[in-house]
């Protein structure tokens, strides 16, 4: 019997006890390949030894320190390593233990900077439909994720959703890539306007969607849009980079292959490799000095925040990535999966789209090509992947509601960027018997 709540309640969950490389072990002595490094996180694998023993260093120093009081040299060096290779002005960081805390920090800091410079009317953030920022209430009230959002809607505030990215689906077929992304960026002005300009506080969106439309990725075109946008309504643009920053995508950050620099931009995922729960907030000079001049601190703050031991871990993970040059390893690596999965699902019938960037792969499953139709949701296709690659033994990470939050079903690979061309023949092969075996039992 187990005496934990686990996510599910009605299933029997397999006991992980060891790890090594791109490879994780169950109590039965199941072999599996992680090919999604668990939800994106385990981006140098399992049992990284330099990591580990630079936690234990740090544990036989200093575990924890109050940042009420101090400061210290892991949170330092952490900041410094990440602020030294960032876009633009982004010269701060403040650290925390997950995503969705830093999202939301990202949120209040956004509202704390136009209060501080005298415009308090500005209280209302806009994201994008299918998008994800994290599972507290305040980020779910400004994510796209409709299954997520459903049992807790009636206690969010009013929430202002505008069109993804999403080209498979939406771009028009007299559209060219261009006018698609101009028109998909202008509804951000329009729903400005449409909420008055002097009260919107800022926009959020993720570089490359995550596991809500599965590795949905704009253009430079979008972007530059959005940001003259955000300049000319003098609204904070917000870059949720958990799942595809840190070198997920080939380059350290994912909006450098955008030419986009953000106001505040949230990291977490691939900052700490999963061997520490940890995440980051970067912020500009530009919010910092209007804060400084206006009440003179950050008025958001948690216990664990700017954690030694956990800043110990992210920035032996940094400069692990930094030293062995990995994020030119995904981008090469990466180059090949698209490779492999085009040559192996491309002319499969039941997969519409292929897409992603770097180790950061997704395909999107539908009933017929032509028309796009996905299947229906009670179909289960997505979880039907997920177990049967299990069996096989591949982690792969599929979700559910692709197309509008309910239908559509597709699935994600983002292995380690440790990983080798022969491990991702070894993964996509898996993937295929698997994807075989699923489809066949329809």
């Amino acid at each position: 019997m187990s005496f934990v709540a686990h996510r599910s309640l009605n299933d029997t969950y397999r006991k992980v006890v060891r790890g090594d490389g791109i490879y994780v072990y169950d109590a039965d002595g199941n072999k599996y390949l992680d090919g999604s490094s668990g939800a994106g996180v385990s981006c140098l694998g399992h049992s990284n030894e330099r990591v580990v023993a630079a936690i234990k260093d740090q544990a036989d120093k200093l575990c924890f320190a109050s940042s009420v009081f101090y400061t210290n040299d892991p949170v330092e060096e952490l900041a410094e390593v990440l602020v030294r290779d960032a876009p633009g002005d982004l010269n701060y960081a403040t650290f925390g233990c997950g995503g969705s805390e830093q999202v939301e920090g990202a949120l209040k800091i956004a509202r704390q900077y136009h209060v501080d410079r005298g415009q308090a009317s500005r209280t209302m953030i806009i994201a994008r439909r299918q998008s994800y920022h994290g599972m507290t209430l305040g980020t779910l009230n400004v994510g796209g994720h409709v299954q997520r959002r459903q049992l807790y809607a009636p206690m969010f505030s009013p929430t202002h959703l505008i069109a993804p990215h999403y080209a498979y689906r939406e771009r028009r077929p007299d559209e060219t890539p261009e006018a698609y992304s101009l028109r998909v960026a202008n509804e951000l002005e329009h729903k400005i306007l449409e909420l008055g300009e002097d009260n919107v506080a800022a926009f959020i969106a993720e570089p490359v969607v995550g596991a809500t439309n599965g590795c949905v990725a704009a253009d430079s075109v979008y972007f530059k849009r959005i940001r003259e946008i955000c300049d000319q309504y003098h609204v904070l643009l917000i870059l949720d980079e958990v799942f595809c920053g840190m070198g997920r995508t080939g380059t350290l950050y994912a909006c450098e292959q955008d030419g986009v620099i953000p106001d505040l931009v949230v990291l977490a995922k691939g900052l700490g490799g999963g061997y520490q729960p940890v995440s980051a907030l970067l912020i500009s000079e530009r919010i910092i000095n209007v804060i400084k001049g206006g009440r003179g601190y950050i008025a958001n703050g948690h216990t664990y925040m700017n954690h030694p031991l956990n800043c110990a871990a992210a920035l032996a993970v940094q400069r692990e990535i930094r030293e062995r040059d990995l994020v030119a390893n995904v981008a090469k690596q990466g180059a090949y999966l698209r490779t492999r999965l085009e040559a192996t699902f491309g002319q499969n019938p039941h997969v519409g789209d292929i897409r992603g960037r770097g180790l950061m792969q997704a395909m999107e499953f539908v009933q017929d090509r032509e028309t796009k139709e996905p299947f229906p949701a009670a179909t289960q296709l997505w979880q039907k992947v997920q177990k049967t690659a299990m069996t096989h033994g591949l982690m792969c990470y599929p979700n559910q509601g692709t197309v509008d939050g309910l239908r559509g079903d597709h699935v994600i690979m983002a292995p380690p960027y440790i990983i080798t061309e022969a491990q991702i023949d070894e993964m996509v092969d898996t993937l295929e018997k698997a994807v075989t075996e699923v489809l066949a039992g329809l």
